[in-house]
């Protein structure tokens, strides 16, 4: 989000086709990035051959074929694409509204409130989810992917009226204070659960815990990603085309300087690559996002978005599927977790090999076409749309 007196003049939508493109380019793209969470889950719950995941410290997931370990790499686009595209609709959702009238305070109080729902509904409904994964569930409480996204709403509102510059130095300090604050020594990993810590330092900084409190997502390392997607919707909002080309050449340079960081193998990796093959080269630190691992996904999710706005051009009917689970992101995420889990209990409570479990996954998203379509449509409706809104 601009300043509110830019947002208000926007001459990247003067044009009604270019608002359409624009917004289908992004639905579509979050659709893509919410179809490979999916797969993610059905590896989950399905085949049970999910990875124990990408730490900070810790044993690291080795892959044994090709396979496995692209179905679990593709998936990474789906947390920073989250982050990403959050603060982007921020931006978006800030613009439409201004232009409607409301106050500043009217946008903070609807992102503090959206921010405040996903927090709970990830400790009270998505956790019951959760519980249903193979093998058991012993934590008391999780800290997932939507209890961070409503944090980093709530946290990322207080930036939308900064300038770009200042935004772009706020993601930068957050970005190698990651590697910086997040070290890969033991003494850290002893003293991180002493005190009165115990609580914040999960929920803020460092991955991990304990049955009492577990976390996957802190905020501030995730954080720099939904800054960033602020910086990328104000690009947006003054200069759609600008902005896309833009995005291409700093999704190239992110690719370039992953590239870089890998092979030095230092600084920006979290922990060294383990082993020589091209699979370890790839296989990078997620919990927290290392360097390299927002290089790598960002820059391939900058080149996608890049792709899609360019099929949009032309062949929109194309995205129209993605763009329908695009549309209504959270309902999908809470309908598609049950339903795998579901499948996984009922039809394979021994798990699966990975290659059966595809035919599952996209069972599953072809259950979740009509279902999220028709929730879509009732969005829409006026009466239902002053509730549903938040959603």
């Amino acid at each position: 989000m601009l300043l509110m007196n830019v947002l208000t003049n926007n001459p990247a939508i003067d044009s009604k086709k270019k608002k359409r493109v624009r917004y289908l380019a992004l639905d579509a793209l979050r659709g893509f990035i919410m179809i490979l969470m999916a797969l993610d889950h059905a590896n989950l719950f399905v085949s049970q051959k999910h990875s124990p995941g990408e730490y900070w410290g810790g044993a690291f997931p080795f892959y044994s074929d090709t396979l496995s370990f692209l179905t679990r790499f593709v998936t990474h686009l789906s947390a920073p694409g989250f982050f990403f595209l959050m603060g982007v609709s921020m931006v978006l959702f800030a613009n439409s509204r201004a232009r409607s009238g409301w106050e500043k305070r009217d946008v903070l109080g609807h992102f503090w409130i959206r921010g405040f729902l996903l927090m709970v509904l990830q400790l009270l409904l998505i956790n019951r989810a959760w519980e249903l994964s193979p093998g058991g569930w012993g934590l008391k409480i999780y800290v997932g992917v939507l209890f961070a996204l409503g944090a980093a709403m709530i946290t990322s509102s207080f930036f939308l009226w900064l300038r770009p510059a200042a935004l772009i130095a706020v993601a930068t300090i957050l970005f190698l204070g990651t590697e910086l604050i997040v070290p890969e020594a033991e003494l850290w990993g002893q003293m991180r659960f002493l005190g009165p810590v115990d609580y914040l330092d999960p929920i803020l900084l460092t991955p991990g815990g304990n049955l009492e409190l577990w976390s996957n997502y802190p905020l501030l390392p995730w954080l720099e990603l939904a800054i960033f997607g602020i910086v990328f919707g104000k690009l947006l909002a003054t200069d759609y085309g600008k902005a896309m080309k833009l995005g291409l050449g700093i999704g190239g340079i992110f690719l370039l300087f992953f590239v870089i960081l890998r092979g030095l193998g230092g600084f920006g990796n979290i922990r060294p690559q383990i082993g020589e093959r091209g699979i370890d080269f790839l296989n990078v630190v997620k919990y927290p996002p290392s360097m390299t691992f927002t290089l790598l996904t960002m820059g391939l999710i900058l080149l996608l978005f890049w792709l899609i706005a360019k099929i949009s051009e032309s062949r929109q009917h194309l995205l129209q599927p993605l763009a329908v689970f695009g549309r209504a992101p959270l309902f999908f995420y809470i309908v598609h977790l049950f339903l795998y889990a579901g499948l996984g209990l009922w039809l394979t409570p021994q798990g699966t090999s990975v290659p059966a479990m595809y035919p599952y996954w996209i069972a599953g998203l072809l259950i979740l076409l009509p279902i999220t379509y028709a929730y879509d449509i009732l969005k829409q409706r006026q009466s239902l749309n002053s509730i549903l809104r938040f959603f």
